[in-house]
């Protein structure tokens, strides 16, 4: 039981971070070209804030579960410091990185923890080991 809800929770990691990328470089794009219609709904810093505050805690139990199942301690240091990159993007803002430095600091977060979800996932399916009987 545990082996699924931690696929299911590097899946839903991963989903998590490409929703912040969308959100930061493309939901700007949609509102000029909607013209504003839904710029309320849409350009809410809400809405990254809430991204992240489910993320944290989605990846951490992954990562963690990962490590103990696989001791890979590359893959939850790499997720960690693109949590630690997507917390600061949303803590420090616009305001202290610049907006260059905010989209930066989300991108290279969001692909760092996606990439260390994609390569636990991989671990975990790949690897013939007790904890993947179903």
């Amino acid at each position: 039981m545990m082996i699924k809800t931690q696929l299911t929770a590097d899946k839903v990691a991963i989903t998590l971070s490409l929703a912040c990328v969308v959100h930061c470089f493309f939901v700007p794009s949609f509102i000029i070209l909607s013209s504003g219609f839904l710029a309320l709904a849409l350009d809410n810093e809400f809405v990254h804030k809430f991204i992240v505050l489910v993320a944290v805690p989605v990846s951490l139990f992954s990562l963690t579960v990962g490590y103990r199942n696989h001791k890979a301690l590359s893959f939850l240091l790499m997720g960690i410091l693109g949590l630690l990159m997507l917390t600061a993007a949303v803590a420090l803002g616009a305001d202290a990185l610049g907006e260059l430095g905010e989209k930066g600091f989300t991108l290279l977060g969001s692909m760092l923890v996606a990439y260390a979800h994609f390569r636990n996932y991989q671990t975990c399916r790949n690897e013939d080991c007790s904890c993947h009987d179903e």
